[in-house]
């Protein structure tokens, strides 16, 4: 379903994943800054919305989850994972409860298997699970934001600002009183500038929590059992993961951004050295140029010369080497 606001004036929809909304509305930087300033918003209503009730709910996805939530208070922000058997990551999770209702917003693409892994669980848990997407969409503040909130509205809080699940009947409205709009590019360079990973883009099929840097932000090390756990409990005691995060500075005298999958290589090896790893996000940043995100062999030394495809990057440790 295209955001509605894909279709005012000066937007520019946004491709793979994020088509369903605006990459930007005509100045890239401009809707950057107003969002370090903290003015603005951002529409992420392509994002699928879930919604748990039911006495169990928390207790319940407490057994589920990677996170700690049997406890968690109304208003209070997380976020979990669901994991394979093996320890792979399957889904992520945005948390906020309103006190009667757990409120989630997931990946574009990805609530219907969700949903489907969660029925599945059920059992005789007192807990209703309902896809909530196509009347419910997500809008994001950021940090320092002072618009306001209508009443009622769950409200998802972090130190990068506030996710709002409104009405989408109401979503056009509170953009016209609350902008400036900001597209999903804007919000992505400030994601990537803050090393904060996506699932499905700095995730793959054999993506491990600890490779990532989610080990305390979405994995608790001291609840119960949960699926995949065993992985998390042996490379947290025993060993280290096999890959990790980075954070890359680009070579700024190039036209194009190296893209998603774009093999990363040591300088010194050129173009026909051995990939270390791939980018996973790359984005143009008001203050830093061209920085990007990539997903390379853990034993790199932090200090090497790399090659992203054909551009030159340095990189800052992300995840411990």
């Amino acid at each position: 379903m295209k955001s509605p606001l894909l279709f005012l004036p000066g937007a520019v929809a946004a491709e793979g994943s994020d088509e369903e909304v605006a990459a930007h509305y005509g100045d890239l930087f401009r809707e950057q800054r107003a969002l370090a300033d903290g003015t603005g918003l951002v529409d992420l209503s392509h994002r699928g919305i879930v919604a748990i009730t039911g006495d169990d709910r928390l207790a319940w996805l407490h057994l589920l989850l990677t996170q700690h939530v049997s406890e968690l208070a109304p208003g209070e922000a997380t976020e979990a994972l669901v994991l394979s058997a093996n320890g792979h990551i399957e889904h992520a999770l945005y948390l906020v409860d309103d006190g009667t209702t757990t409120w989630t917003h997931v990946e574009p693409g990805t609530r219907e298997a969700l949903i489907a892994y969660l029925e599945s669980m059920k059992f005789f848990y007192r807990v209703e699970v309902a896809d909530r997407t196509d009347d419910i969409a997500l809008v994001h503040l950021p940090a320092g934001s002072i618009a306001e909130v209508p009443e009622g509205t769950p409200v998802r809080e972090t130190a990068h600002g506030r996710d709002l699940f409104l009405p989408r009947a109401g979503l056009e409205a509170y953009a016209a009183a609350h902008g400036p709009l900001a597209g999903i590019l804007a919000y992505e360079a400030l994601r990537v500038e803050n090393h904060r990973p996506r699932l499905g883009f700095e995730t793959d099929h054999r993506t491990i929590p600890h490779e990532l840097g989610w080990i305390g932000s979405a994995v608790h090390l001291q609840k119960g059992c949960y699926r995949g756990q065993e992985t998390v409990a042996r490379v947290q005691n025993l060993g280290k993961p096999p890959r990790r995060l980075v954070f890359l500075h680009l070579d700024g005298s190039e036209v194009l951004l190296p893209g998603h999958g774009t093999p990363i290589r040591l300088a010194a090896d050129g173009a026909e050295g051995r990939p270390l790893g791939f980018i996973t996000t790359s984005a143009r940043h008001h203050e830093l140029g061209p920085i990007a995100l990539a997903l390379i062999k853990r034993n790199v030394p932090v200090d090497a010369e790399l090659m992203a495809g054909d551009t030159a990057a340095a990189q800052e440790a992300v995840v411990e080497v």
